[in-house]
């Protein structure tokens, strides 16, 4: 093997780490516990078990509800903006398939209910992709106004800005669909209009109702338009709110915001939603009118309403420029210090070391190997240690046909 493939069996003083026990890849074989526990309660392995002890070990972090965390002063900013909501952060990671794609009407061929994307416990439990896995039950309970905020699960890549951990916050509203319903609505979106024409703030909008992102089938054209509308305002009111008079949405200038048209499988029209802020554009959102399948799953009849879904850390690492996703999962006193409840602050690097690369190259096996679970190894292996996996070179035999691919590895700490 040429030399500069070998694995990483040693490190420079300024990357070196400390020795980490050899952690279990959680799979099914012959000689592993038939079982697996997760936060308390047990359940059998079976083929689709692909959760790791590096994800096992964030499960009971709950970021969202640290008061002086990041993540937490953004869930409490948020929840402040919308006093008449509910707010709810205490759902259970662990969920059933149905939940998470079934009731949202995900198709059986999307990508997202693969074993490359999703963890899985075993066929019947996994853990959360996302937050929309509770509209259905959080709907059922006759909550018509909602934010929602969990952590969620996803296998990912490995870079600064991609981590198989982070926390959503869901919001939602439903009105009733007759004649005082949409009078409430008319008036809310009188009110929101009137705020946003006095504040700073420049709205590229898109027409809320197309041939290509259509009202459903079940909804008055009319009144579906009129709750796209006061989606639109009600976001543009909380960007307002967490973005207008920041450094990097530019000195003197209007907050500019701009709305493009979106597909998701449980909203129809859907929307995306960017901010100009340092510069550039940069996505925070997905939102639209909630499916009525949805609803009727619920049991909630004569309703129509909408939601929204979005990252807190995309946004943190925003508003508060912190540079790498692993920090926040950082225990080190000099980030959690910065950071007050109620506040936004530029946040202050305290440590920086120069990148260590380091190439691992191998034979693939006969079974596929994606590269969401390299790097599931990696976490597992060295932590958050590992600030990327790339892969640099892939290469086959011309003799055996056999493949082998080359990843390029940076451990750098973020704290030390």
């Amino acid at each position: 093997m040429n030399r500069s493939l070998r694995p990483c069996l040693s490190l420079p003083r300024h990357c070196r780490v400390r020795r980490i026990p050899a952690r279990r890849w959680l799979v099914t074989d012959a000689n592993a516990d038939n079982y697996i526990t997760v936060l308390g309660d047990k359940y059998p392995k079976d083929s689709k078990t692909n959760i790791t002890s590096a994800i096992m070990d964030k499960l009971e972090r709950k970021l969202h509800l640290q008061p002086s965390h990041p993540i937490g002063i953004l869930r409490s900013m948020i929840e402040t903006h919308y006093p008449g909501f509910t707010a709810l952060s205490n759902f259970s990671p662990v969920v059933t398939p149905a939940m998470n794609f079934d009731d949202l009407s995900f198709p059986l061929d999307h990508p997202g209910r693969s074993l490359t994307d999703s963890y899985y416990i075993n066929s019947d439990h996994m853990l959360r992709t996302h937050t929309s896995a509770h509209e259905v039950e959080t709907f059922a309970k006759g909550i018509r106004q909602w934010l929602l905020t969990a952590d969620v699960y996803r296998r990912d890549e490995i870079d600064g800005s991609h981590y198989p951990v982070f926390h959503q916050m869901e919001g939602a509203r439903i009105f009733h669909d007759n004649p005082n319903g949409i009078k409430d609505l008319e008036e809310d979106n009188a009110r929101l209009s009137a705020h946003l024409a006095k504040s700073n703030i420049v709205i590229e909008d898109v027409p809320h109702v197309t041939s290509t992102n259509p009202a459903q089938v079940s909804h008055n054209p009319k009144h579906a338009e009129l709750v796209a509308l006061n989606l639109k305002l009600s976001l543009n009111s909380l960007i307002l709110d967490l973005f207008g008079g920041r450094a990097g949405a530019g000195e003197g200038e209007p907050l500019r915001v701009r709305w493009i048209e979106a597909y998701f499988p449980f909203t129809s029209p859907s929307y995306e939603v960017e901010v100009f802020f340092g510069g550039k554009w940069l996505e925070i959102l997905g939102c639209g009118v909630v499916l009525q399948s949805t609803l009727d799953k619920a049991n909630v009849p004569n309703s129509i309403g909408w939601a929204f879904g979005l990252g807190l850390e995309r946004i943190a690492m925003i508003l508060y420029s912190i540079p790498d996703i692993r920090l926040f999962w950082s225990q080190d006193p000099r980030f959690s210090s910065q950071f007050t409840p109620g506040q936004i602050n530029t946040f202050k690097p305290f440590s920086r070391y120069p990148a260590c690369y380091k190439d691992v190259s191998f034979w693939l096996p006969d079974k596929a190997l994606h590269e969401n679970d390299f790097c599931d190894l990696v976490r597992d292996a060295a932590g958050d240690f590992a600030e990327d996996v790339k892969l640099v070179d892939a290469f086959t035999h011309p003799k055996t046909g056999r493949s082998s691919q080359c990843f390029r590895i940076n451990y750098r700490s973020m704290d030390r």
